[in-house]
């Protein structure tokens, strides 16, 4: 490569990077926080559940002083809220604490850089994915993969969630990255690096440590190595690959013991039952409707029935053109020699997560297929092989770009990957009259419940906050909230609902989110410390995940 192709050659790379920033960045705080992401902060920031205001009633413009920094606070304390709390391994959420920790005081700008790493992260895994189809292909492919990943609505999407999604789809590549040379190592070089061993199981041991997801992708990697030894022949010992495969697995195995019981309770924790059970073919057609979403994301989502219907079959057909011209160059590059081994390689990681995905949804009867953005385990390899396909095609190469722009001005304008439970409208149902005291009370049974509740409370917080200025200040100031146990049965909630404070104003809108009730199931009054009538107002009822209804209140006169 001459000095002038090397040069632009890394200046395609440095575009392809610059656009995935832009577009990772643009717009990151516009979505409000839903309720993982709220998760995500509580930790993040050195808090657990114990920090919070629950069965107390808290003025709403107070949420945000929630959401504050904790200083001094150690990854062990983190990981000890993580084990009792929540069913996540912990580096993630302390290299977020410690992130947030370099960028305090966080200020009002605070959801823009909770999901400030994450984006990052989503830039870096641009540079991997060049990596493994530099080393895989070619130096052109290196820079369509890191094209195609910089403009998917999918990667987009992932990289403004403020949750451990893009970290390990980064170590997942790095990882893909050791395999690859490991291939080439065994069949080309005809030698084995230690280092390349080495620091392959290292990431590994990270990525599992950051998502437990990671376990998937490990197996598939080294189950794929043992189907290129066994498969094929190589020149190499085969004692001495497999030496080198074992003591890698097992440093990777005994790395997990400090964690390994924590790891037991959060697989067998009741958190973990919200996956719905697996119906029929369910997990193939979802499947193909992710990897669409690889591909292309036209607005859908809470659309006019004419506009969710055009944009479906763009999708669909877009998708079967590129899955068609797709399938011919890998069955090309299967044939050719020079590629056969890297095309094996890529095909059989994702097949093998695939397997394990549909064995998960079949057999243990939680079907995760359900949930598009857990497919970043094997979104990289998905990526490698697309890149492969297209990197000789300058016409496909320039619409998969401009279609790929187009579906992430989608996904940062909110308009596809909106975000579960759709707290903005929420957020705008609870604000029908602006100009009356409102109080948002959130019924939990766990504390995902908790989170859920502080993800409306701030949705309508900001909106509230910047409600038209005709609206004396004084109505925000009388706004509340309250997060009420409702266990072990509603008697108690509605009893401890009697007990709280309530504003000084001669009206009050009562929102009562009762996670689990049915619509008969909310009483036409509920009573409020005594002094105020509650009357269920029937027209006001909603449901979008979780039921939530609206009840008017009168101070009843002396």
């Amino acid at each position: 490569m001459t000095n002038i192709k090397r040069y632009l050659h890394y200046l395609g790379l440095a575009g392809a990077m610059a656009l995935g920033a832009v577009l990772r960045f643009w717009h990151l705080d516009l979505k409000p926080l839903w309720m993982d992401e709220v998760i995500t902060a509580i930790f993040s920031l050195g808090k657990s559940y114990y920090d919070l205001p629950l069965d107390t009633a808290l003025p709403l413009a107070r949420v945000p002083e929630i959401f504050t920094y904790q200083s001094g606070v150690s990854c062990s304390q983190i990981a000890a809220n993580l084990a009792n709390q929540s069913t996540h391994p912990p580096l993630f959420f302390c290299g977020m604490y410690s992130w947030l920790g370099w960028l305090s005081p966080l200020g009002a700008e605070w959801v823009e850089k909770l999901r400030s790493l994450p984006a990052l992260f989503g830039v870096g895994a641009i540079a991997a994915i060049y990596g493994v189809n530099r080393i895989a292909f070619s130096g052109a492919s290196g820079i369509m993969a890191a094209l195609i990943m910089a403009v998917s609505p999918f990667a987009v999407y992932l990289s403004q969630e403020a949750r451990h999604y893009t970290m390990p789809m980064f170590l997942i590549t790095l990882a893909l990255l050791g395999l690859i040379q490991i291939q080439k190592d065994i069949f080309e070089q005809q030698h084995l690096r230690v280092w390349v061993w080495v620091l392959w199981a290292i990431i590994n041991s990270i990525g599992i440590y950051v998502h437990y997801f990671f376990i998937l992708a490990f197996i598939a990697e080294v189950t794929t190595i043992f189907a290129l030894i066994y498969w094929y022949n190589p020149k190499l010992n085969k004692s001495l690959i497999c030496l080198a495969l074992i003591l890698s697995t097992s440093g990777v195995i005994i790395s997990l013991l400090p964690w390994i019981i924590v790891f037991i309770s959060h697989f067998q924790s009741s958190e973990t039952n919200w996956l719905p059970a697996t119906i029929h073919i369910a997990p193939i057609y979802q499947t193909l409707i992710s990897w669409v979403l690889m591909l292309i994301a036209l607005p859908v989502e809470n659309q006019p029935l004419v506009i969710t219907i055009i944009c479906g079959l763009l999708m669909v057909g877009f998708a079967i053109w590129v899955g068609w011209h797709g399938c011919k160059k890998i069955k090309i590059l299967w044939l050719n020699n020079q590629t056969h081994l890297a095309i094996f390689t890529l095909l059989s990681f994702t097949i093998l997560i695939l397997i394990q995905f549909f064995t998960i949804a079949y057999l243990l009867g939680k079907d995760i297929t359900v949930v598009p953005r857990y497919n970043f385990v094997y979104y990289p390899s998905f990526c490698a092989l697309l890149a492969a396909s297209f990197s000789n095609s300058k016409n496909s190469k320039f619409i998969i770009l401009l279609v790929g722009i187009l579906s992430c001005v989608f996904v940062v304008s909110n308009l596809v990957f909106q975000k579960p439970f759709q707290p903005e409208q929420v957020a705008q149902n609870m604000n029908l009259e602006p100009s009356v005291p409102l109080m948002l009370v959130v019924g939990y049974s766990n504390y995902q419940d908790v989170a859920l509740g502080l993800s409306f409370a701030l949705a309508l917080e900001k909106l509230r906050s910047h409600t038209s200025t005709e609206v004396p200040v004084s109505f925000y100031n009388s706004d509340s909230l309250a997060i009420l146990n409702q266990r072990p049965d509603l008697s108690l909630f509605w009893q401890k609902l009697a007990e709280i404070p309530t504003p000084e104003a001669s009206q009050l809108n009562l929102w009562i989110v009762a996670p689990g009730l049915r619509r008969r199931d909310y009483p036409p009054q509920v009573a409020i410390f005594g002094k105020e009538t509650c009357n269920i107002d029937t027209a006001q009822h909603y449901r979008i995940g979780v039921p939530y209804q609206l009840y008017r209140c009168n101070k009843i006169k002396a």
